[in-house]
């Protein structure tokens, strides 16, 4: 069974990395976000090196929400299709906290050197129709 799913994972991985690209892209400048954090955006200090040796930027995007941890918990709160889970690379959307989950165990002078921020947000993008991911991420950041 597991090697029946590896059939089709590039094209799912194309997708779910074209969705990030397009999330990144609208979001990018949203006045409720310090910042998105997206190696195929041209904005990401790494991103000719990315478009050299990759050519896309992957299928997790980071949004660093203004207002820390309570405004970023809202957030969560208020998603409608992303599941909430410290997992990535699902077929389905995954939002996470990490300075509360994955990086909590970081003391806080660690966590700012990695840019774990109280508001940063971990999105792994699913095969989701793009569209619906960034009316779902637009109406949660209200």
């Amino acid at each position: 069974v597991m090697l029946k799913g590896l059939e089709t994972i590039e094209l799912r991985v194309r997708a779910q990395a074209a969705s990030a690209q397009y999330l990144a892209d609208k979001l990018n400048g949203h006045e409720k976000l310090v910042q998105v954090i997206y190696p195929g955006h041209s904005s990401h200090e790494k991103y000719d090196l990315v478009q050299q040796q990759i050519g896309s930027g992957g299928t997790v995007l980071a949004m660093d929400i203004k207002g820390g941890q309570e405004a970023s918990f809202a957030f969560l709160n208020r998603l409608k299709i992303a599941v909430i889970s410290n997992n990535l690379g699902d077929a389905k959307s995954i939002a996470t906290h990490p300075a509360t989950t994955t990086h909590q165990r970081l003391p806080d002078d660690q966590k700012a050197v990695l840019g774990i921020t109280d508001g940063l947000i971990r999105f792994s993008v699913g095969l989701e129709d793009p569209e619906d991911l960034l009316s779902d991420i637009l109406a949660a950041l209200g």
